[in-house]
């Protein structure tokens, strides 16, 4: 195969991956418009942020199985469709009930496109660039979190925010005509059998936890009825663990949890990222509804942070290969959380260029984390054992940015309640950032346990 047309799969994958990267950062700056339109408290929107991280929790584990089985193109394109229906669906939503399905189906394609994406290239890609392609699929990572504010925030303030989800459409029919014509379906014989009793399990139960708790002190159902899913969650995944130490090849293997560094990144870094997964929800409704600011400019700061994202990316190789993770991940932990808990401190008057400075070195410390987080998953793990390695890793990751969002909306319910306000307002942001930025801290008595030289092989590029 030339290499200019193997080189157009890592495109293809890069565009679907940014679609996917740049709606999840473009809806929370129309959340407060969102909310006015349905007649609904911006709080309670957040039940729509954390379906979509449900779904794409739940779905990542059984997606690599399902491009072996029905192979790579099939699923790939029918996920694409799925997010383009989701987001028609999205932009016809007349209720934050209907809103809130649509975001389920949204995430149920971005699911399966990002990592049926990294196959396909795995797949399609000669060795010899390979790391030109892996070049291509880091953009959206780098853009679509600076972008996307911009974007939303644009469109809300001066047209509508329906208009948001409609960017999805052509750039999705693009990438199907493309997927078609360019990508091969290639898939695995014999994949072997699906957990499904696993999949039920963990799907359901994580599911009901994380949506039950979102809709607590909401109008959707009435807090016994969220109690009851939080509870019935609950023993569903109680019920998965048991069968996860009987199963041969369970869809989560929880044994990889005995690996100090792999615990490590997973363990601690689900504290961290609850903290972090706040930020995103939280950061929008204090400019919006705080402090009075329009959806564009509130899209002007928060791209802020992902500016600093940019900028920690040149310095993240130099201080893992000069301090180690251990103390990178010690430290910069407690500077992360430092620099969430510190949003609170914003007030109506503060000045613009202060506030952005601030959230851009709130982007600074969370990137080199999930840098050293995500590398050092995979000090101590085998090559056969990747797969099944990143399929936990991946939904204890999303669903942690979804209990995120939860927790920021709790406090904040609370927080407001307890001042006596019909609607939040800015003194009952900073109880809520302070909860979330302490999260951050609480990932350092797990990473404090890995040996000195944990993960040396990765960060100086030593030879066992």
């Amino acid at each position: 195969m030339p290499v200019a047309i193997a080189l157009i799969s890592p495109l293809i994958v890069a565009c679907a991956l940014f679609m996917e990267s740049a709606d999840a950062n473009i809806v929370v700056t129309a959340l407060p418009s969102m909310a006015r339109d349905f007649g609904s408290d911006p709080v309670t929107l957040n039940i729509a942020i954390t379906s979509y991280v449900v779904s794409l929790g739940v779905f990542i584990p059984i997606s690599g199985w399902l491009a072996d089985r029905f192979g790579a193109r099939t699923v790939f394109r029918a996920a694409i469709g799925i997010f383009i229906v989701g987001s028609v669906m999205c932009a016809a939503s007349y209720s934050m009930l209907f809103f809130t399905l649509a975001r389920l189906l949204q995430g149920i394609g971005g699911a399966m496109m990002v990592p049926v994406g990294r196959i396909i290239i795995f797949r399609s890609v000669p060795k010899a660039e390979f790391v030109r392609a892996m070049n291509y699929l880091s953009l959206p990572a780098m853009f679509a979190p600076a972008a996307a504010p911009l974007l939303g925030g644009f469109l809300t303030t001066y047209f509508h925010w329906r208009l948001i989800f409609f960017i999805n459409v052509p750039i999705g029919i693009l990438g199907i005509y493309l997927t078609n014509r360019y990508i091969a379906n290639t898939h695995e014989p014999h994949p072997g059998p699906l957990d499904w009793t696993g999949f039920i399990l963990s799907a359901l139960g994580a599911s009901f936890v994380l949506l039950g708790l979102s809709l607590l002190g909401s109008k959707v159902v009435t807090n016994r009825t969220a109690f009851e899913m939080c509870l019935s969650g609950a023993l569903l995944l109680a019920l998965y663990v048991l069968h996860a130490q009987r199963a041969e090849r369970p869809v989560l293997d929880l044994r990889f949890l005995r690996i100090p560094t792999y615990r490590a990144s997973v363990l601690g870094g689900s504290m961290f990222r609850i903290g972090l997964g706040a930020v995103p929800f939280l950061l929008p409704l204090a400019l919006q509804e705080g402090m009075g600011m329009t959806a564009f400019q509130s899209g002007i700061i928060t791209c802020a942070s992902a500016v600093g994202s940019m900028f920690m990316r040149s310095l993240t190789s130099f201080s893992l290969r000069t301090f180690g993770f251990r103390t990178v991940l010690i430290y910069n932990a407690a500077f992360s959380g430092i620099a969430i808990a510190s949003y609170g401190l914003f007030f109506p008057g503060t000045p613009v260029w202060f506030i952005w400075v601030v959230v851009l070195l709130g982007g600074f410390f969370p990137a080199l984390q999930f840098t050293g987080l995500n590398s050092i998953i995979y000090a101590d793990i085998s090559s056969r054992d990747i797969g099944r390695a990143t399929s936990l890793g991946s939904v204890v990751q999303q669903m942690s940015l979804g209990l995120g969002v939860t927790v920021g909306g709790i406090v904040l319910q609370i927080a407001r309640a307890l001042h006596g306000h019909a609607h939040v307002t800015s003194s009952d942001f900073w109880p809520a950032f302070l909860v979330v930025g302490l999260f951050s801290f609480g990932s350092i008595p797990i990473t404090r346990r890995l040996a000195h030289d944990a993960g040396d092989e990765i960060a100086r590029g030593a030879r066992g």
